[in-house]
């Protein structure tokens, strides 16, 4: 009971805020007055999204200050530039494709609304919620078949029943003189790890661990060498961030690996706890995500997107679960629920499809020519390697991506295309995207340049873009995964340049903080600074918001898990700094949509207090809906009024359209009503209604109606989750920049 309570007042609070006056001024519907005509528009129905062209269509209405309110629609195409870090969208050079005023046939105020419709609305940028426009996006099927061919082959996965923390080395570990020094450390890898004397010492929060062998038999020391210690303090991040390993007693248990790799850790033996409405337990004292289903007794577990099952957690022996064939049990999982974060990755689920959505939208930026170019560090003479079945050949010993295509050098740095006639530069702004990139499979560690576009160009500027797949995040039948599941070689002579991963590190998705780390209690031990680590995570590299993605994680539910780690994980004002990457070169010619614009529709236009529940249907039809749930056509019926009007307006009338009545309608007036007023009324009204109405205006078939529900489904649920977000805090990214050698 407390518990339905709780619940029932957290859904009245949301419901609330979602009344309440809206501070960022992008709640709906807006009124606007021009010329003495009122214009009241409706939030927006998205229809399709390609590149960074958005196309969608508005309820509208228009009341003239001398006539009755007509009800219309309009359907426009805008380029869209996302701010992921605010949480918001500008819809930018607006361009109305059509306007349309169902069952209104003044042909003079037609073109007059026209006009004042086109010209206000086409000089504006609409700044919207991005919650609100993932969730009013319409066309998402076409997402379940723009699946990469990733490596969903599972890890190494470790369970352990206590503290412990996973120490991933990429590859054969390389090992690498201190100049100056009497020792070495372990390059590839993010870890602090020192040999002195055949010693090796990791360093992780407090603890110190020592062992003679580099990957096993690591137990908690005190006596660490002066120089070693002094080297860690030197280097190793400000341990005012290592909250958790603060308040532990115990050392955590050190597992080294050298392979692609996954630990899992409870609380002592696991705990299951049911799922309310299902026939599933979920493992209750883990920061991971574990599910058994009692049917068959195997034990699911989601990482990095992706769901992987056994019979057993101790035995390892996990085989990979395509998400289409989770059980059924899985899409029941209630909102509500203590491991609800997982319906993002269960197809179908509205928390999958906004995640799929969000792959569509671009960052976006506008690129100075003259002002932005980059630089290319190659350790040694360049080194090419074609890829396979791609006519592009890709750098091996660069820190950032490059790439030869047809006797041309690109490389993408930050999100920017730029090309070269030579290796070592110029590097100048491309105005082109070379199409061969397309064919450039996930096998390759230059698989994520395919997500940066190049929209348009002027002699001055180049338009700019890229989607999450930039960052390793991509679709994959029906829900969103992270990285490619392929391990890239890392690059190591006389400088290591790592590549990006997807195991080791318990990343998490989630809607309001995108994606985190929860590594088992390690928060604090990864990003030293002696030597660049950035590569493993992409362009936005390893930042302290991004290490605490998962904080208590077995606590989880919405005021739990990523949100308390979020709260414990970033400093004052920091929160919405680091997930475009484009801010990284804001000094250096490259203007983001961060700042609200001059132009911006929510400066010029007031709230409307009309609630926001009028839509119209793709062939601009108008329906309102009631409280109830029902939808009400509405009608604009100029051919009933002229009966009513000399009574109402018997002087106004002559004097506001003297010329253009017997114009219009020479023929029909004086036969509808030309003296019959008494007479008329009970004769003429049930011959002309009943014969134009069903054949104007039918009845609304089950298809309609199902697309009007959808639509207000659509529209509550970006609500829904723009109030979650405003309440969160500013819902801003958790994965944000960081050091980034390869981009």
């Amino acid at each position: 009971m407390i518990k339905l309570m709780i619940i029932g007042l957290f859904v009245m609070c949301i419901v609330q805020m979602a009344f309440a006056d809206d501070p960022e001024g992008y709640s709906w519907p807006k009124e606007i007055e021009k010329n003495g005509t009122t214009v009241i528009l409706y939030q927006p129905q998205l229809e399709k999204l390609e590149g960074n062209v958005l196309t969608g269509r508005m309820a509208l209405s228009v009341k003239p200050k001398d006539g009755d309110i007509i009800f219309g629609a309009l359907w426009f195409d805008a380029t869209i530039s996302a701010d992921y870090d605010q949480r918001t969208a500008v819809l930018q050079k607006l361009d109305i494709t059509k306007i349309h005023f169902p069952d209104f046939e003044d042909t003079a105020k037609i073109e007059r609304f026209t006009g004042l419709l086109t010209k206000e609305i086409e000089s504006w940028d609409v700044v919207m919620s991005l919650d609100r426009i993932i969730a009013a996006l319409e066309d998402t099927e076409h997402l379940k078949e723009i699946s990469a061919k990733l490596n969903n082959n599972p890890p190494d996965i470790y369970f352990r029943t206590k503290p412990a923390v996973l120490i991933t080395i990429d590859g054969d570990p390389i090992i690498k003189d201190v100049q100056g020094q009497k020792f070495k450390y372990v390059v590839n890898t993010p870890f602090f790890i020192v040999e002195k004397k055949h010693d090796y010492y990791i360093k992780g929060g407090k603890f110190w661990y020592i062992s003679d062998k580099l990957t096993s038999g690591y137990q908690e020391t005190t006596k660490v060498p002066s120089d070693v210690s002094k080297f860690a303090e030197e280097n190793l991040p400000d341990n005012e961030l290592d909250s958790i390993s603060k308040t532990m007693t115990t050392a955590p248990e050190i597992i080294v690996v050298t392979k692609p790799s996954e630990l899992i850790t409870t609380d002592g033996k696991q705990e299951y706890a049911p799922i309310e409405h299902t026939k599933l337990l979920f493992v209750s004292n883990t920061s991971s995500d574990v599910i058994m289903d009692i049917d068959t007794q195997e034990h699911y577990v989601l990482l990095a997107g992706r769901w992987y099952k056994s019979k057993s957690l101790e035995d390892g022996s996990w085989t990979f679960v395509e998400p289409g064939d989770l059980p059924a049990d899985f899409s029941k999982i209630p909102e509500d629920s203590d491991i609800a974060d997982v319906r993002v990755s269960i197809p179908d689920t509205p928390e999958a499809q906004d995640a799929l959505l969000e792959q569509t939208i671009p960052q976006t930026a506008t690129v100075d020519r003259k002002t932005t170019t980059t630089s290319v560090k190659w350790d040694g003479d360049p080194k090419f390697e074609k890829i396979k079945d791609a006519d592009v050949s890709v750098a091996k010993n660069s820190d950032k991506t490059v790439l030869l295509i047809n006797n041309k050098y690109y490389c993408v740095d930050d999100g920017i295309w730029f090309v070269a006639d030579a290796p070592d530069g110029p590097w100048a702004v491309s105005d082109v995207r070379p199409n061969e990139v397309d064919d450039i499979p996930p096998e390759s560690e230059a698989y994520n340049v395919k997500y940066v576009y190049v929209y348009e160009s002027t002699p001055e500027v180049v338009y700019v873009g890229y989607l999450p797949g930039y960052n390793w995040s991509f679709a994959y039948n029906g829900c969103v995964v992270y990285g490619t599941g392929y391990w890239y070689r890392p690059w190591y002579h006389h400088y290591y340049y790592p590549r990006p991963v997807t195991w080791g590190f318990g990343v998490h998705y989630n809607p309001y903080t995108g994606w985190g780390f929860s590594f088992g209690v390690s928060f604090g031990w990864i990003g030293w600074s002696f030597h660049p680590y950035g590569g493993w995570w992409g362009p936005r590299g390893y930042y302290p918001g991004y290490r605490h993605g998962y904080y208590h994680g077995y606590h989880r539910g919405y005021y739990h898990g990523y949100r308390r780690g979020a709260a414990a994980g970033y400093y004052a004002g920091r929160r919405q700094a680091y997930n475009n990457v484009y801010r990284r070169r804001a000094s250096q010619g490259v203007r983001t949509t961060t700042a609200r614009p001059t132009r911006d529709l929510n400066t010029k236009a007031r709230p409307a207090k009309l609630p926001n529940n009028v839509y119209t249907d793709r062939k601009g039809n108008i329906y309102r809906r009631d409280k109830s749930g029902n939808w009400n056509p509405i009608q604009n019926r100029p051919s009933t009024r002229p009966v009513q009007q000399p009574a109402e307006r018997p002087s106004t009338k002559p004097a506001q359209r003297p010329s253009t009545q017997p114009v219009q309608r020479p023929s029909t007036q004086p036969v509808q009503r030309p003296a019959q007023k008494p007479a008329t009324r009970p004769a003429t009204q049930p011959k002309t209604r009943p014969a134009t109405q069903p054949a104007q205006r039918p009845s609304i078939t089950p298809q309609q109606r199902q697309q009007l529900n959808k639509a207000y489904q659509s529209r509550s649920r970006g609500n829904y989750n723009y109030n979650r977000a405003r309440s969160y805090g500013g819902a801003s990214r958790s994965m944000p920049r960081g050091g980034g050698r390869r981009r």
